[in-house]
């Protein structure tokens, strides 16, 4: 048995945070975790130790960004459209095409040495939007897969109107995993009608509150996905340093 497997996730909220801010970090975090794999290579088993995994949640201001596999046209706006939509745009090193993150979206980063969980990719990206799916079902919206496409979709099975409410882009090197998900809670989806979301044309994108008729609480969303994601993975999760403040105070 390998006794260096490490299932505690130190989980962080970032709240809003600007998007090459959060990339900056996430890099920091990604190669502090590569070097500690790459460290443990080279030390007798004895003197190894064990690697960390992050999970981050989050908000963006108004930004696309574009995947390894994306195209470029798919942006419908140029430079001065940007700047009168408030946006920003970034070319990234995750897969996948381009995407809109902005307010109302709750973004998760988990950063994971898969050696402590399993070491299949694609088992991660179905583990991923397997949590989102319990999460919105929570609310009564029946999400599921679409063959051949990543995210999560309603209208899944009959696709009669199919509609995106959580797109995935991920990194992997060395089986540490970066950038993630996007669900569409309480997201302003015009925003999405400047781009062609994912470079699928032919399918919408919609959000749990456009869905629903109501605004849904954010820290709801929030713990009840953390959890599904506790679940799947067996992960237990470290509360985040503002989290053990609170609990202290209940204590006292």
């Amino acid at each position: 048995m390998n006794t260096l497997i490490n299932k505690k996730v130190n989980f962080q909220d970032l709240g809003l945070i600007d998007y090459q801010e959060a990339w900056d970090y996430q890099e920091k975090v990604f190669a502090e975790t590569i070097a500690v794999k790459t460290q443990n290579r080279n030390l007798p088993a004895s003197e190894q130790i064990p690697t960390p995994n992050h999970l981050l949640f989050c908000q963006h201001p108004h930004v696309y960004t574009l995947g390894k596999s994306g195209k470029q046209d798919h942006l419908l706006l140029d430079d001065d459209d940007l700047i009168k939509k408030e946006a920003k745009y970034y070319k990234i090193n995750r897969g996948g095409d381009i995407t809109y993150h902005g307010p109302g979206q709750l973004v998760g980063y988990p950063i994971l040495d898969l050696d402590n969980f399993f070491t299949d990719i694609h088992r991660y990206m179905r583990m991923l939007e397997e949590a989102i799916i319990l999460t919105i079902a929570d609310y009564g919206l029946d999400g599921g897969r679409i063959s051949g496409l990543t995210g999560v979709w309603l209208d899944h099975l009959e696709q009669k109107n199919p509609r995106k409410i959580c797109a995935l882009g991920v990194k992997s090197s060395r089986w540490v995993t970066m950038h993630g998900f996007a669900l569409n809670v309480n997201t302003d989806l015009a925003y999405f009608g400047n781009i062609v979301p994912c470079g699928i044309q032919d399918k919408a994108v919609t959000s749990m509150s456009a869905e629903t008729g109501y605004d849904i609480d954010m820290k709801e969303v929030s713990d009840k996905l953390k959890n599904y994601l506790a679940g799947l993975f067996e992960m237990e999760i470290l509360p985040s340093s503002m989290e053990r403040q609170e609990q202290n105070e209940i204590l006292k």
